[in-house]
This record gives C-alpha cells, sequence and structure tokens, in this order.
C-alpha cells in the first residue's frame, strides 16, 4: 500500500519531502493503534489525534488540519477499487478498508488565518528598530577588531532586501547577481528597477513560481544598499565566478540557516519579542503596500499570491492607516454621520 501511494504521487510530481512526510504519518498512525490500514475505525484515528493535541507539545490547529488532510488522501488511495486494495484486503484478511475521517472528526476551517503570531507584520518603529540594530552590529564588530565586519555588513542588506521586496527565505536564499533587473519605467533605481524571483513557492508538484518584484517608490531607499553590496562589499569577500548574491567569507552561497540567523542576532538586539521570525519581514511589506495605497492585484503579483484571499490574510494594516481612509471619507462627505 505504501510503495503504491508514493508512485501515485510520484506521478504528480510532489517533492520528496511532501511524500516522505505523508508516509511517516501514515506509519505513526499504524505504530499508535497497531493495527493495519484495514482495521483501521475512525475511532482510532479520534484517540491518535486527541494524543498529539494533548501533552507538553501539542500540535497546532493548522498542523491538524494538515494531518487529517494527509491521512484521507491516503485512505482516499487504499478505498479506492481502481487500484484493487479493498478486493485484495477482502479476499485475504476478510476485511475492507473505510475511509475513517470525515467531516464530524478533522478541523473545521472557520477562520482566514491561523498562523502564528511570530508571523504578524511590524509597526514601522520595528522595521527601523531591526535595521538599526543591524547596522548598529556592524560598528560593534568592527570596534572590536574581530573578523566579521564583511558578515554583518552583508546580514544588514539582506534583511533590508527581505523587506523592500517581500521576500520568502528561500527565495531570498536562491539570488542570484543578474536576479537584479533594470525597469525601463523607471530608469532613476538603475539595475535594482526589480528583482526576478526565481525560487517562489511551488504547489501541486509545480516546479517553483517565477516571477519579477518591482522596486517601489516608498522603497527607493534599498537602491543603494544594493549598489554598495554589489560594488564594495560583496567584491571583498572573492566570490570569484560565484553568481549567488549573498555569499559568505567562505565564497560559497548564504545558507538558509544563516539567513534566519541574521534576523534572530537582529530581533535580539533591537529588543523585539522573541516569538517573531523572518516571515514578519514579508506580511510586512504586503501590510505596508497596502497602507501606501497599491492596489490589491498589484500587491498580489508582487508577493506572488495564487489568490487574493491569501494576499488578503498577510494585511495587518494599523490604526494610524485606518484613520486616515476615515478622515478621507469624512473629508469627501462631512454629513456622513448625520444621514441615517
Amino acid at each position: 500500500m505504501q510503495e503504491g501511494w508514493i508512485t501515485q504521487q510520484r506521478s504528480r510530481f510532489l517533492k520528496a519531502g511532501t511524500i516522505k512526510a505523508r508516509v511517516d504519518l501514515v506509519r505513526r498512525l499504524a505504530s499508535f493503534t497497531n493495527q493495519y490500514p484495514w482495521q483501521w475505525e475512525a475511532a482510532e484515528v479520534e484517540a491518535f489525534f486527541d494524543h498529539l493535541a494533548s501533552g507538553a507539545r501539542p500540535i497546532a490547529v493548522s498542523t491538524a488540519r494538515a494531518y487529517q488532510n494527509a491521512l484521507r488522501l491516503f485512505m482516499d488511495y487504499v478505498t479506492d477499487a481502481r487500484y484493487g486494495w479493498p478486493l485484495a484486503c477482502q479476499e485475504r484478511f476478510g476485511e475492507t478498508p473505510v475511509q475513517v475521517l470525515h467531516e464530524w472528526n478533522t478541523v473545521t476551517h472557520v477562520a482566514d488565518f491561523e498562523g502564528q503570531p511570530g508571523r504578524r507584520p511590524l509597526t514601522y518603529d520595528e522595521v527601523q528598530a531591526l535595521f538599526d540594530a543591524a547596522d548598529t552590529r556592524v560598528g560593534e564588530v568592527r570596534a572590536r577588531g574581530r573578523k566579521g565586519v564583511l558578515a554583518a555588513m552583508r546580514d544588514a542588506a539582506l534583511l533590508k532586501t527581505i523587506y523592500a521586496y517581500g521576500l520568502r527565505r528561500s527565495e531570498a536564499w536562491g539570488l542570484d547577481l543578474h536576479d537584479l533587473r533594470h525597469n525601463p519605467k523607471a530608469r532613476q533605481f538603475g539595475c535594482c528597477g526589480a528583482l526576478f524571483v526565481r525560487w517562489g513557492k511551488s504547489s501541486n508538484g509545480s516546479p517553483p513560481k517565477r516571477r519579477t518584484v518591482l522596486t517601489v517608490p516608498e522603497m527607493d531607499w534599498i537602491v543603494p544598499v544594493l549598489e554598495q553590496w554589489i560594488t564594495e562589499i560583496r567584491p571583498v569577500l572573492a566570490p570569484e565566478k560565484h553568481p549567488a548574491l549573498w555569499v559568505t567569507e567562505r565564497r560559497g552561497r548564504l545558507s538558509r540557516r544563516a539567513i534566519n540567523e541574521a534576523f534572530e542576532d537582529a530581533r535580539g538586539a533591537a529588543g523585539l519579542p522573541t516569538e517573531l521570525d523572518l516571515h514578519c519581514l514579508r506580511h510586512s511589506y504586503v501590510t505596508h503596500l497596502v497602507e501606501f495605497d497599491y492596489p490589491e492585484r498589484f500587491v498580489q503579483d508582487q508577493v506572488g499570491h495564487v489568490t487574493a484571499s491569501t494576499t488578503a490574510i498577510y494585511t495587518g494594516v494599523s490604526d494610524e492607516y485606518r484613520n486616515r481612509l476615515l478622515q478621507r471619507a469624512l473629508t469627501r462627505d462631512p454629513d456622513l454621520w448625520d444621514k441615517e
């Protein structure tokens, strides 16, 4: 059953990591119940999820839904007559697998966003504090006369780039020098008029999605940051012909873990809450573009979301912005509140 299900998923060109995680989950359920899939009943699955939801480290609601969806897919496979397992099980064991996950024992999707609080958008002051902390670290390393000045300068430029273009970690990691593009409609930005993202998030077995992120005027401060990194700082690291935009002192591409560590160091130095993670910069970018009054479709294309609803759950506009909208409405119609 497992091998057949693996083959079925491979035929859909799903990632190896996705397939392995699903198969491991099926094995966990089999180990928990000490039964084979054709023996499973709804009560065993419910006990399994009750076990996962209790204890010192209970799983999140979003994780439970993902697990339930994966197990439902497996049971759809083994109960489908086209694959022959119902007949084979009946003939060999006198039992037939049944779908044990249904609307009464699975998580209902009642909220648009169930993500972690650490991925909330930052305020403008928090963004500035984060960048100030990253810049200050450069001076501190230099003052101590220790190695790492170039790395600190790289990390500061990296974090600013992630925010200025609303990038995911993997998208920033995969950037190469030639991904910096000219924008004929914004010549003042030079070679930093746009950023070509080649490692966007894939879905349903598709390859990484690509998109071009335009430099917006409100983020034009990123242009001198990138130009300094490209022309002055990066060459000192002597990357030779390595194409990566973000390189290490050992002339290799900066790792994903190092990107996380750069954010965590700046977050700690800025005194920001420890639950915040790198992805909050992407949420901040979406929110701030909305507050800059860019159309929803433009924001959606900039960050590479398939649907507008995904962009909407990233957005957490400030009270100041909502008050500006209210003031604008009142200015258009001063008698608004006197009307019934």
